[in-house]
């Protein structure tokens, strides 16, 4: 049985996104639960999962997955409408 990750960050538009939540297998599933329920976009990326959750809670992003995140986050402001704030910040 393969391992589910669920890893959930926070950007503000200042620093590096931080590690909010992280789980696997049931917990993993109750986290997407939850961002499913308060229309957090999700994104699956199983590779980008392991390396994140390698992080602590509250530990930012390391700078060598800034670029990837970067375009996850715009993709996910461009779904919730909110694009042009979070380019106010770049």
């Amino acid at each position: 049985m393969t391992q589910k990750f669920a890893i959930a960050l926070e950007y503000e538009g200042k620093n590096a996104p931080i590690v909010t939540a992280t789980g696997h297998n049931e917990l993993a599933n109750e986290i997407l639960e939850l961002a499913r329920q308060a229309n957090i976009p999700v994104h699956e990326d199983e590779a980008l999962s392991l390396l994140l959750a390698q992080l602590d809670l509250g530990d930012h992003i390391p700078e060598a997955l800034y670029v990837v995140i970067a375009e996850i986050l715009s993709f996910a402001y461009r779904l919730s409408g909110k694009h042009k704030d979070f380019m106010d910040y770049l």
